[in-house]
């Protein structure tokens, strides 16, 4: 009876320390940086302030030291210091370009959830004001704040104006918020929890006026809380028209209008020691479908390319229909193809209804297709018209190919030309394995297609972390042409502006995806950060 009394006590016991490890457990976990990965999107408690026909709204979910924290978690011990830095320099910047101190002004209150949106002012639709939301996590101190960043301006000769609008106290005046020049600013203190500061009255008193009807502020509207509810966590969420999307995010005029879209919402999240992106881009209703589709096959015959594909590639991408692109990837497919001297990707991929594979590499280009899509007696007519012959040719290994040449000038010894002499130029070849073809600037790449057994794992590693199979277009580049495409790219040039350092030298790689919807399209992407 006793053994089965103390029995009772030790597991009572077992199961409470059991509870409170696992207990402890769970609060570690909430409490860890490493949550920022699982952020759930909610509605901004700053977006019953910004109207609906803002041209650009962003919000961020977290406070000032949480990224700080992150990169000191993912970064390997001896880049710790270097990685926190680097984020501490880029979150000073951004509030330095407000004028604002993050040290000695926003450290001790600033809570999660901060908010810059541009809202539009008068007749002209490029004449915007902005909107800057501090949510606090202390009342007293967003009232201090607010009371010392009066008392600075006023001591440098700002004259304030207090009043009363829609029951709520603002403050406005004049002064240097951004570098030296002096313009109009105003503020607002929202239940001693929200602090608003606008670029003059005008804008803070249309943010009081769209607050109190759901009808024209952006929380009460169904759209963008599908759409936030659709890209499912984040840590920053964006949302764009197209008058602020080729300003402010470098997308090109002409491709909005010739993909009709509407606005984009996007949502950024830390992934491992890189970032990813979720982003739908809107069409306009009842716009014209461009034909793009995914067939239910296409899937399963990309998978069966990416894992057929050989040799090391420093970009791969998969089509799943090339000959039916939309107009705004069309752009992009002829400028890359623009940078090959062979006819033959251009007409492979106008040809082919998909999926193609692409694999750009020091020893040039290979396409991976189906066997018989295209048939390569469908391109002969097109082929002979570029000048090229077609012939059957067996390689050392015995494995049949087709190959294209053409005739050029003879060179002589010292690389002359000489007039009478004729060779024959490889422009490309094809070899067929099973149900795949793959087409190649040179025989023996395609002979190591044939031979070798290890893939481009670093671009198939990028594409299976998108998880994207279905997508329309998946691509993944390394750590050069990623820094190259961040550093053409204007948004980043800001980024690298307010951190003071060049922060595309950080990409190690990038991948993404573009996947149509009966809607538009929807973009995952993710960069890795070394």
């Amino acid at each position: 009876m006793k053994a089965r009394q103390f029995l009772a006590i030790v597991l009572a016991v077992a199961l409470l320390l059991l509870g409170l490890g696992a207990a402890a457990w769970w609060l570690v976990l909430g409490r860890s940086p490493l949550q920022l990965r699982h952020h759930p999107l909610t509605v901004p408690v700053a977006a019953q302030f910004v109207p609906r026909q803002a041209p650009l709204s962003l919000f961020l979910f977290i406070d000032g030291e949480e990224p700080l924290a992150y990169a000191r978690a993912v970064a390997p011990p001896r880049q710790r210091r270097a990685a926190t830095a680097a984020v501490a320099r880029l979150r000073d910047g951004a509030f330095a370009a407000a004028g604002l101190d993050y040290t000695a002004e926003l450290k001790s209150w600033l809570g999660p959830e901060i908010g810059l949106s541009l809202v539009a002012t008068g007749d002209d639709a490029r004449a915007n004001g902005w909107l800057l939301s501090l949510r606090s996590r202390d009342g007293d101190g967003a009232r201090r704040f607010l009371q010392r960043f009066w008392q600075t301006r006023s001591l440098a000769g700002t004259d304030l104006q207090i009043s009363s609008y829609r029951g709520m106290g603002l403050i406005s005046g004049r002064g240097a918020l951004v570098g030296t020049d002096m313009v109009p600013i105003a503020t607002a203190l929202i239940n001693d929890e929200l602090v608003l500061i606008a670029s003059g009255r005008g804008v803070l008193e249309q943010a009081l006026d769209v607050s109190q009807i759901d009808e024209l502020n952006l929380a009460a509207s169904d759209a963008y809380r599908s759409g936030l509810n659709a890209l499912g966590d984040g840590v920053a969420l964006l949302s764009a028209r197209p008058s602020a999307m080729g300003s402010w995010l470098g997308i090109p005029v002409s491709t909005l209008e010739d993909a009709d879209l509407t606005g984009v919402m996007a949502a950024l999240r830390p992934a491992g020691s890189g970032l990813a992106l979720e982003a739908t881009f809107r069409r306009k209703a009842g716009s014209e479908s461009d034909g793009w589709v995914v067939a239910p096959q296409a899937a399963s015959r990309a998978a069966a390319l990416l894992a057929g594909v050989h040799g090391d590639a420093a970009s791969l991408a998969v089509l799943q229909n090339p000959a039916a692109l939309p107009a705004v990837l069309q752009p992009v497919l002829a400028k890359a193809l623009a940078t090959i001297t062979s006819p033959l990707p251009a007409l492979v991929s106008a040809a082919d209804g998909g999926p193609l594979l692409w694999a750009q590499s020091q020893a040039g280009w290979l396409l991976g297709t189906g066997a018989d899509e295209p048939a390569p007696q469908a391109l002969e007519p097109a082929l002979a018209a570029e000048g090229l012959i077609g012939a059957p040719l067996q390689l050392d290994n015995g494995r049949p190919v087709r190959v294209w040449t053409h005739l050029a000038a003879g060179t002589g010894r010292k690389g002359r030309s000489e007039p009478g002499q004729l060779q024959a130029e490889l422009a490309g070849a094809r070899s067929a394995q099973g149900d795949l073809a793959w087409w190649s600037q040179d025989l023996a790449q395609l002979e190591q297609q044939g031979e070798a057994r290890q893939g481009p794992r670093q671009q198939l590693d990028r594409l299976e972390a998108l998880d994207r199979p279905d997508a329309g277009v998946q691509w993944a580049v390394g750590s050069t042409q990623a820094r190259e495409l961040l550093g053409r790219w204007s948004s980043g040039r800001l980024l690298s502006g307010l951190a003071g350092e060049p922060l595309a030298e950080a990409a190690d790689g990038l991948a993404l995806a573009l996947t149509p919807e009966p809607t538009g399209y929807r973009l995952s992407a993710r960069l890795d950060l070394s």
